[in-house]
């Protein structure tokens, strides 16, 4: 499989939206390179009592619109143009949605499944202390991303309230909620998804009801897809994957039933009832929703022409190359992209921040209602770029985000 750079792919996506909007040379050039690159080394003392140097990135992409917003990973395959190319997609990401923050994205080169518990804290608090310097509430604001939870976020607001001697819960969101996490933020990333799904069946005309779906990558957003999208939706999951394999069944396997097994076992693999299938054979499944929802480039332009689902719904990021993009709206396959299908999991963040300033706390309910409109109209506005432009819906998506970033980096005079 050839190598993929998501920076590049993520600079590809921008320049193809800044010709079709006009943007001049200097708007352009400028929304294709971060604005604040920060790399550092972390020596944490491990259990036997070595240190082990870990590799640190924080990325602020654009702050036009707002301080820059993006979560932590920690990954053994964390680079610096990985994060580089997240931090923009979250920049066009917070924009589409329309909420007033901007894009960054931060990282560890480690791997957190071989750390324990008090290693993951130190690991934790050193990141804090390279970062305090350059995240606060109205500058930076981090978020878990891959490996990281709201235990990890928890001790980083806690270092940084050490550092600065004050409480400020809004510095870090995605935290526990007797911290001042938000309601509702746990399934936020699948459940803003699942809207926008919902609004796509009715557009296309499709009554998603008993139709079938199959998840690849059954970490937190695909375990909620699968329960939320049979749940609002009455969908059917007919196959689930994770790093280790996967499962199918054409007549339905009970959500709940699955993702328990998976919690309990860690893994997928034996999972009765179900045949094994790898996780390149789900993608090609004849199901009506695929959701992608593990890393990056796993749709390319040579699996593309064999992806069979009428649904793309990407909760996972960057997971479409754009060749495949091309293949895949020849194909009449609808892509729900990923800066918008994902986008539930930054606008409840964003709600967090708002319940932290505020020190006032909503219901579980009132963050269904405002997550569920903030997706609805995002879609929408995604939706009717999409018929005027006659382009595939990501480009649709890049018009409407770029076009929002590009007015506030002119109206501050910065081009």
């Amino acid at each position: 499989m050839p190598e993929f750079n998501p920076f590049k792919i993520a600079q590809a996506q921008l320049d193809a939206a800044a010709v079709r909007l006009g943007l001049d040379p200097a708007t352009h050039e400028l929304l294709r390179w971060p604005q604040i690159e920060f790399k550092f080394t972390l020596p944490v003392e491990m259990d036997d009592g070595k240190i082990r140097i870990f590799h640190g990135y924080r990325v602020q992409y654009n702050s036009a619109r707002g301080p820059t917003k993006g979560g932590l990973r920690w990954h053994p395959e964390a680079t610096f143009d990985t994060i580089r190319a997240l931090a923009a997609w979250m920049t066009w990401k917070t924009a589409v949605v329309d909420i007033p923050l901007g894009g960054g994205k931060g990282g560890v080169t480690c791997n957190p499944k071989e750390m324990s518990e008090r290693e993951k804290q130190r690991l934790a608090r050193a990141y804090m202390r390279a970062v305090a310097r350059i995240v606060s509430v109205s500058k930076d604001v981090p978020a878990p991303d891959v490996y990281t939870t709201p235990q990890i976020m928890a001790w980083m607001m806690d270092e940084y309230e050490v550092l600065v001697g004050e409480h400020h819960p809004g510095v870090i969101t995605g935290k526990p909620i007797p911290l001042g996490g938000s309601e509702g933020r746990g399934d936020a990333t699948a459940r803003g998804g699942v809207y926008a799904l919902r609004e796509a069946g009715r557009v296309l005309g499709i009554d998603l009801k008993d139709k079938t779906m199959a998840i690849q990558g059954f970490g937190n957003a695909g375990q909620f897809a699968a329960l939320l999208a049979h749940e609002i939706m009455g969908l059917k999951l007919a196959a689930a994957s994770d790093s280790r394999g996967g499962i199918y069944n054409p007549k339905g396997l009970d959500p709940r039933q699955v993702v328990d097994y998976k919690l309990k076992k860690g893994s997928l693999q034996g999972y009765p009832g179900a045949e094994a299938v790898t996780n390149e054979q789900l993608l090609e499944l004849d199901v009506t929703v695929l959701f992608p929802s593990a890393l990056e480039n796993v749709i390319t332009e040579s699996n593309a022409p064999k992806i069979k689902c009428r649904i793309s719904c990407e909760l996972a990021n960057g997971p479409t190359t754009p060749e495949a993009d091309e293949i895949l709206y020849a194909n009449n396959v609808f892509v729900i992209p990923d800066f918008l299908a994902n986008a539930g999991g930054v606008t409840v963040s964003y709600f967090e921040q708002v319940q932290n300033t505020y020190n006032f706390y909503w219901p579980l309910d009132e963050v269904h209602r405002r997550l569920d409109e903030k997706m609805t109209r995002a879609f929408h506005g995604v939706y009717q770029m999409y018929q005027r432009e006659k382009v595939n819906m990501r480009q649709a998506a890049y018009l409407v985000s770029v076009a929002r970033v590009a007015e506030a980096c002119k109206l501050r005079g910065w081009v």
